[in-house]
């Protein structure tokens, strides 16, 4: 037996409990997989909180990404080999010390990315990948408004953006994270706890607006990013950190500009696997070039998931978080 955090019932941090579990072998098609390192995110507490049903319902292991080493592979399985060091995202249950993964999720990890940066960049680093380079094609005639961008998928599309020539401008809470997401690639900062920030996007594009807007904080962005587009602009809505919005106006967009809208998610965008090889290896080359940097900023043991949650709902971390089985 190994073991992992199970939620029996959802609620707060408090519900996620350390318990052993018994893992099995894998069948056709799957792996199984010990974790040396599992990525903490914040879709990792819409789960355990309920606002995200578990496709399996309780009791679940959260979790959608993680690092390590394969153990023993399933009939049919022939990309990925026992010893081999890979990394993955999806489907739930990264929480535990080992566990079965369909194999055609895993990517094996380049000699230059170690465990807990893979680990904490998958979901997140494929994420601003999608959203710079699928969901709106960033160039250098782009202005776009990232909201948290002191935060884990903040910090690396900052980078990223700024490399494709982008003029980057970011929201934070405090004026330690925006120093920290200015040292990333933005160009400029809103604190948006002391500022209107759709008018200081107003002040900083002379009135043009921005061409995208992501936002992953969403009730209490709403309906302010859509002030920060320019007529017919994008507003990328992926996260709902500060909680869902609960009426969107459709006629909105109608009234703000013939804006476009969109709710995208990661898994749409790697539910191939050529797909997900090819997001993947965009990832690991803008990393092992340099790109972008992946710093893990906070450790948990996997056994205090309950501190991670605590610390993570609380807005006390920053960047890349990273739990330890």
């Amino acid at each position: 037996m190994v073991q992992a955090v199970c939620v029996h019932e959802t609620g707060g941090p408090e519900v996620m409990r350390w318990e052993h579990v018994e893992v099995g072998e894998p069948g056709p098609g799957e792996a199984r997989i010990r974790h040396t390192a599992v990525g903490l995110n914040f879709i990792d507490t819409y789960f355990r909180s309920g606002l995200y049903p578990a496709p399996a319902g309780t009791p679940f292991s959260p979790g959608n990404e993680g690092a390590g080493i394969v153990q023993t592979v399933g009939e049919g399985v022939d990309h990925v080999s026992p010893g081999d060091r890979v990394a993955y995202v999806g489907p739930l249950g990264a929480y535990a010390q080992e566990r079965i993964v369909p194999a055609d999720r895993l990517v094996a990890l380049p000699e230059g990315i170690d465990d807990k940066t893979a680990a904490g960049m998958m979901l997140k680093g494929m994420t601003a990948q999608y959203l710079l380079r699928q969901t709106y094609d960033v160039g250098p005639e782009t202005t776009l408004l990232f909201h948290a961008a002191a935060g884990g998928v903040g910090l690396i599309a900052g980078q990223w953006a700024a490399h494709l020539g982008a003029t980057v401008i970011g929201t934070a809470g405090s004026e330690a994270k925006i120093e920290l997401a200015k040292a990333h690639g933005y160009q400029h900062m809103i604190n948006y706890r002391t500022e209107d920030f759709a008018a200081r996007v107003a002040e900083i594009t002379d009135g043009a607006g921005c061409d995208v807007v992501y936002d992953s904080v969403g009730q209490d962005t709403y309906p302010g990013s859509l002030d920060c587009l320019k007529p017919r602009g994008l507003w990328v809505s992926f996260g709902q950190s500060s909680g869902p919005i609960a009426d969107f106006n459709l006629g909105l967009l109608a009234q703000k500009g013939s804006l476009y809208a969109t709710r995208p998610t990661l898994f749409s965008y790697i539910a191939t696997r050529e797909a997900l090889e090819k997001t993947a290896g965009d990832l690991f080359d803008v990393v092992e070039k340099g790109i972008v940097k992946i710093e893990v900023n906070q450790e948990y043991r996997l056994a205090d998931a309950v501190q991670a949650h605590q610390d993570l709902e609380g807005r006390k971390t920053t960047g890349t978080t990273v739990l330890i089985p």
